[in-house]
């Protein structure tokens, strides 16, 4: 299997016989998405009313200082309703927005006044505050719109089936339309009923678009206001990313120290030993000292490359002298597969780019050269605006995988520590496309 990493086939998409059009008014995302619309409006205005409440007596009461715990209070009840609002969404509308980080998270050791100061200094509770306050007039609107539209739209459209309750129940032989002294105007015979039913569908069509679409605000407000913020998130990102870029350091570091220790350490450690034995029988025996000497240089040439491709592993000369273009065409001529290398860049990246690049490669045709069971492969490096793109084809058997725990999903960490990003293309049965983006920094 190629990679030898995995594949899962992905499920075939479920064919439908009627448009999409036709479904929606009757499918669950509809009345998912109306339901929550309708709940928004008694929860906006609670929500509202302790927002007002909260901050207006705050405020008021800060010249006392008793306003700064109001405050907080009113604050902590913010992030409790913006939980709410994030559960609610996650069920009804599909959107799973991460909440920000708790508040005492943000003070272990300060008791009660240090919660108090750390939920004031939180830009996360404040812009719950803020969506508490926003949501209500848009809540309002929603709700209505959504609701005359549904009750509307199925009214009109199923009217032909309870038309005849009007004159059986309430002595009128339809909907009325219109009445004044002179006149009055009722829906009863067959031309009026399928016109009404007639509109009413069209309506009933039109309606799920409709809440879709509002819908589509309210998730856009939860995300915005009550997820974390894009500081926070890209923090958290560089976070992890430094973590990423630690462990490969580490890693890097153990694997070289493992490399000199169990190769070219101790090849000289046996070499000095061979040394020491001739230099006893060079007076005693002098033809088998220069036997020892010979053997020993031998051991030497054998070190000597051992500590290159040490160092090639490390960052290989040719990379720094001549650029992706001759380091990568060395890689591709020690690979068992045949490989073609283009690279098309007018100017050179900066170093560490540079090395990233190399070093993805030359991983990359490892895989092909151990796992993928190619007879051709090709490596393309070019600039697209201010990106790197790599790419590394061949025609094995396919079934690549960055799933957690492959050597895939590692090179896939390392590259996101730069803000980098790896796409694995490897249906069953081949080819293979692999293709890496890296921020372009000049040198």
């Amino acid at each position: 299997m190629a990679f030898d990493y995995g594949y899962r086939a992905e499920p075939a998409p479920r064919r439908h016989r009627l448009p999409l059009v036709l479904r929606a008014p009757l499918s669950r995302r509809t009345w998912g998405e109306f339901l929550y619309l309708q709940l928004s409006l008694p929860i906006a205005i609670a929500g509202f009313t302790w927002a007002v409440a909260t901050m207006s007596m705050g405020f008021g009461l800060l010249i006392t200082f008793i306003g700064v715990p109001v405050l907080a209070v009113g604050l902590a009840g913010a992030r409790v309703l913006g939980a709410v609002e994030r559960t609610r969404a996650r069920l009804l509308l599909g959107a799973d927005v991460e909440g920000p980080h708790p508040v005492q998270a943000e003070n272990q050791r300060g008791g009660m006044m240090g919660w108090v100061w750390a939920l004031l200094k939180s830009g996360a509770s404040w812009r719950h505050l803020v969506y508490a306050v926003v949501h209500m007039p848009w809540a309002i609107c929603a709700f209505t719109v959504s609701l005359v539209f549904q009750l509307l739209g199925w009214a009109l459209f199923l009217y032909p089936a309870y038309q005849w309750m009007y004159p059986t129940w309430w002595g009128q032989p339809g909907m009325q339309v219109f009445s004044d002294r002179n006149r009055d105007l009722y829906l009863d015979n067959p031309f009026e009923i399928t016109v009404t039913s007639a509109v009413g569908l069209v309506i009933v069509l039109i309606t799920p678009w409709l809440i879709h679409g509002m819908a589509g605000l309210d998730r856009m407000l939860v995300k915005s206001l009550l997820g974390p913020s894009e500081l926070a998130v890209r923090v958290a990102e560089l976070e992890q990313d430094r973590g990423v870029a630690v462990d490969t350091a580490a890693a890097d570091l153990r694997r070289i120290e493992r490399d000199l220790h169990d190769g070219a350490q101790a090849r000289l450690v046996a070499l000095a030993m061979d040394l020491g034995l001739a230099k006893e029988k060079l007076l005693e025996d002098p033809e088998a000292a220069a036997q020892m000497v010979d053997e020993a240089h031998g051991e030497v040439k054998l070190a000597l490359q051992e500590l290159r491709d040490l160092a090639r592993g490390i960052h290989p000369a040719v990379l720094t002298d001549r650029g992706l273009d001759a380091a990568l065409s060395s890689v591709a001529g020690r690979c068992t597969v045949p490989v073609a290398v283009h690279v098309d860049l007018d100017t050179r990246p900066a170093p560490a780019i540079e090395g990233i690049a190399y070093f993805t490669v030359s991983e990359l045709l490892q895989n092909v050269s151990k796992h993928s069971r190619a007879r051709t492969a090709r490596v393309e490096i070019w600039r697209s605006g201010n990106r790197v793109m790599l790419q590394v084809w061949d025609d094995g058997q396919g079934g690549a995988s960055t799933e957690s725990g492959s050597g895939l999903a590692g090179l896939a960490e390392r590259l996101g520590s730069v803000d980098g990003l790896l796409v694995v293309d490897s249906p069953a049965g081949g080819p293979t496309t692999v293709t890496a983006e890296l921020p372009w920094r000049d040198r």
